[in-house]
């Protein structure tokens, strides 16, 4: 349909959810169609980097430090939000640094036209209906002005880049000036993004996330590099058992708390145990090297080391080569999702299940043997379908 008819549709989807006649007036001469928008939405490239140089330049030093020094300036905020909700000031101030620099960097698009723009667009069109409308309420509530909503070409908003249902359904009045105010005002910021954490991605109160380990190369005690997965936990008084230990060689606590453990650059690459609470990470942000940069980040605000970096460099395969191998796999009867070169965790467990096949360590990374194997995979004769339940 035209813009003009499918704007006509959504103002009366938005009056039906609550949004007033007052309000959608208000909103009227922000709601056009930006064809950039879509252009921008269509030609988003991923990066090619490997975790330690995007951890590198994301969880720099700098950030660290100036994550530390928020935590400080607003010490009374960041006490009250782990009291209320239980999420640690550390955890808070990553998310805050990593989405926007700590509110430098929030975005200079008009809101609600990357919005509408998106909904009208037939690829995500339901989903960003509901974030124009929740946007709308968002000024019927009071707590931004049409003009005043700013952000990224996404129309995500504020300092720790809320989608705008987030806003409306996690924003508090930390405050107390009477409105939710994500793009100026630091105490908002954080008891949302606080509640956010809590409330939206369940987070366990007085529990860690993220854990630098090592792991024995000689594979003793039982321990095989399929264990390395996001989907299979074990106590960490079993993962000691393995040999697995801090960096420095000290034994783990020999307790029952579940843990994964998490190779993000595969066997040769830095380990960490990935408690429940990461799971609030990779729901942000579903890219394993943003949620677990995020993560890292997060610990060394709260006083962690460095991580290790690898004794050699770690090869990676190019982006046309993961999408020839994504190609592969999906032809050998997995579900990897989107054929687009990121090795999610569906591409991830999909490596592993054939890197068991042919008998290569199997730690979830993709490597040039592997993709020269499943080039001799003939058409005719694919991987067995049933095995496309590991994902």
């Amino acid at each position: 349909m035209s813009f003009g008819r499918f704007l006509a549709d959504l103002k009366q989807q938005a009056a039906a959810a609550g949004v007033s006649q007052r309000a959608l007036e208000e909103t009227s001469p922000y709601l056009v169609y930006d064809q950039g928008i879509v252009n921008r939405d269509r030609g988003q490239r991923v990066f090619g980097q490997v975790f330690t140089e995007f951890a590198g330049r994301m969880a720099a030093p700098y950030r660290m430090q100036q994550g530390q020094a928020k935590i400080k300036t607003y010490a009374a905020a960041f006490a009250r939000a782990e009291k209320e909700y239980g999420v640690p000031p550390a955890v808070i101030s990553a998310f805050w640094g990593l989405e926007s620099d700590f509110g430098a960097n929030m975005g200079n698009l008009p809101t609600l036209r990357s919005l509408v723009s998106l909904a009208y667009d037939c690829r995500r069109s339901q989903m960003f209906q509901a974030e124009t409308i929740a946007a709308l309420k968002i000024t019927e509530r009071g707590d931004l002005t049409p003009a005043e909503m700013v952000g990224s070409w996404a129309g995500e908003l504020g300092q720790t880049q809320f989608l705008p249902t987030h806003y409306f359904n996690y924003a508090v009045d930390y405050d107390g000036d009477g409105h939710r105010n994500l793009l100026h005002s630091p105490e908002d910021v954080i008891g949302s993004t606080a509640n956010y954490i809590a409330n939206g991605l369940k987070w366990r109160r007085g529990e860690p996330w993220l854990q630098e380990v090592r792991v024995p190369q000689n594979l003793a005690s039982g321990f095989t590099w399929d264990q390395a997965d996001l989907t299979i936990q074990h106590p960490r008084s079993k993962w000691a058992q393995f040999g697995v230990t801090y960096p420095d060689g000290r034994a783990l606590p020999n307790d029952n708390l579940p843990a994964s453990l998490l190779l993000p650059m595969g066997r040769m690459g830095p380990a960490f145990l990935a408690y429940p609470n990461f799971a609030a990470y990779t729901e942000w942000n579903n890219s394993l090297i943003y949620s677990t940069t995020a993560g890292y980040l997060a610990t060394r605000i709260a006083g962690a080391p460095p991580m290790h970096r690898p004794a050699a460099q770690i090869a990676q395969l190019p982006f046309n080569e993961l999408r020839e191998l994504q190609q592969l796999l999906v032809r050998a009867g997995f579900n990897v999702g989107k054929v687009d070169g990121i090795m999610g965790q569906q591409s991830r467990s999909a490596v592993k299940a054939m890197q068991i096949k042919y008998g290569l360590p199997a730690d979830s990374w993709p490597t040039a043997e592997l993709l020269a194997r499943m080039r001799g995979v003939p058409a005719a004769q694919p991987f067995p379908v049933g095995a496309s339940a590991v994902r």
